[in-house]
């Protein structure tokens, strides 16, 4: 889940039998070239979407790719379309339980690449031997019909780290952060065209079961990786009758508002940040010295010089406080990664800009050439604006930053100003932030980390319980998502769900 620290503070911000497993395998034989669409019974205008036959041919060296054809806007089907592009990895052993597609989060990141590039990372042997590894990019996303806003790497390099004018905060900082957000808004709609109106999330859901009925799902099986459960619970409210398997880690509680999500996610960076200083600090080459405290208000007397006085790359770009807190944020997303805080202290601390542009770069998909690897950030800002209300007003947008200060006092400024993000977005916002009960669903499995940064644990308790089917699994323990990246017990949990329908009859407590 991405955090759009520059543009936007909101986030959407990386994963149920009903009836028992035995005997299903029956009914699939080994993949071939082509799918069997369910040949279910849908209006006539969505017909030809539901019954178009998937084409599967080898790509990415191990895996198979396919494109799928759905409609633009799904209230209005016989007008414009749209391709989804699909990779998989064939069941790899002699029992097939059918397709497991997979979003990696985001909003904005690609499930083709996760697939192609960490399918180890993503499920264990056992799924991978039981399912049909399917990953997509959704509308608006990389291969996908897609989502542009800027074909100039330069420009786009001056608005995700250019330096605005003004202190950080002020009238003048505001107004020139709103004028560079409008222009972005104007550049995405002018690049995108009529596409942009339609990668809300509910949008992404109703194609999501038009891609389990063509692979020739009867349920979907889906696992769901931080934005990927709040597109998971979607499709739950929407398709109650059609869920099979579904995980969701990492999660996010569906009724958090844009201020909500940033003020538990500022504290949620905050606690992840004082728990790498704890371990710095009882090593021997800590950037920092005295206590947690003590180094806390460090780093945000650091953030305050970057702003003051920016610090210049090789390349000519300077690091204020925007992109040196992108630099913060990606390693903290777990604890495996918390060494490259040491490197980025220690050299921004001795005047060397270039780990903390390595970093936001890696953050923001920037290669070495200049040139973007993606379209992550343009879609998350897209797909955000459309997902989430906002109050823009000055009044507003002071109230939320004295909110998030008071929350998280070296974190929380960064990540205020959420409600300038998407004020000039030519498409209002198309659904309210309420719970998700998803009633007469198959049981639903929530996975929740303690101390996850990114999407805190109580959104997990509270989707776990806002779902009439919910079950939770709990991992006490560091990071942002737990499934196959943990313990063995969180594995053996989430597992034992996806292959054999069963559920814990209490949390784990991993």
């Amino acid at each position: 889940m991405r955090t759009g620290l520059r543009r936007s503070a909101a986030l959407a911000a990386v994963l149920a039998a009903a009836v028992a497993l035995s005997g299903c395998s029956a009914l699939f034989g080994a993949p071939s070239s082509t799918s069997t669409p369910t040949g279910e019974d849908v209006d006539a205008a969505l017909e030809p979407f539901y019954s178009q036959v998937l084409e599967w041919s080898p790509c990415e060296s191990d895996f198979e790719c396919a494109t799928a054809t759905a409609p633009m806007d799904w209230t209005d089907p016989e007008a414009d379309s749209i391709e989804l592009a699909l990779i998989r990895q064939p069941a790899t052993g002699s029992t097939r339980l059918g397709s497991l597609l997979v979003n990696p989060g985001g909003p904005g990141s690609s499930g083709y690449d996760f697939v192609a590039a960490s399918i180890e990372r993503l499920a264990t042997a056992e799924v991978q031997a039981s399912y049909d590894i399917v990953g997509f990019d959704p509308r608006g996303v990389g291969r996908s019909s897609a989502v542009s806003c800027y074909t100039d790497p330069a420009s786009y390099d001056e608005f995700l780290y250019g330096i605005l004018p003004g202190k950080r905060g002020s009238d003048e900082w505001i107004a020139a952060y709103a004028e560079a957000n409008a222009e972005f808004a104007e550049d995405c709609l002018d690049d995108t065209g009529d596409l942009l109106e339609f990668i809300d999330t509910e949008s992404s859901a109703r194609d999501l079961d038009l891609l389990r009925a063509i692979l020739g799902d009867t349920k979907l099986n889906y696992l769901g990786y931080s934005y990927g459960t709040f597109l998971g619970a979607t499709y739950a409210d929407l398709f109650p009758q059609n869920t099979g398997h579904i995980v969701l880690d990492g999660a996010l509680d569906p009724q958090t508002t844009s201020t909500d999500v940033s003020r538990t996610q500022a504290e949620g960076f905050e606690s992840a940040l004082r728990a790498y200083l704890t371990q710095c600090l009882a090593g021997s080459e800590c950037a920092f010295s005295g206590s947690v405290d003590d180094a806390m208000v460090d780093i945000r007397a650091l953030l305050d010089r970057l702003d003051a006085s920016p610090l210049r790359a090789a390349d000519g770009r300077e690091l204020g406080s925007a992109t040196m807190t992108n630099a913060i944020v990606l390693p903290l997303y777990s604890e495996t990664t918390w060494p490259y805080l040491d490197q980025l202290f220690s050299s921004v601390k001795s005047g060397d800009a270039s780990v903390a542009f390595s970093l936001a770069d890696n953050y923001y998909g920037r290669d070495t050439d200049g040139t973007y690897a993606n379209n992550a950030n343009e879609a998350f800002t897209a797909i955000n604006c459309l997902d989430y209300t906002g109050d823009s007003s000055l009044e507003a947008i002071r109230a939320e930053e004295a909110e998030l200060v008071a929350a998280a006092p070296v974190l929380g400024s960064q990540l205020a100003y959420g409600g300038v993000g998407c004020a000039a977005w030519p498409f209002a916002p198309t659904r309210d932030r309420v719970a998700i009960h998803a009633p007469g669903s198959a049981d639903i499995l929530v996975v929740g980390t303690t101390n996850d940064p990114a999407t805190p644990y109580r959104w997990a308790e509270a989707l776990a319980d806002e779902l009439d089917n919910g079950h939770l699994v709990t991992y006490n323990g560091e990071g942002h998502t737990a499934y196959n990246r943990s313990n063995d017990c969180v594995n053996d949990a989430v597992d034992d769900y996806l292959i054999n329908g069963t559920v814990p009859a209490s949390d784990p407590q991993c």
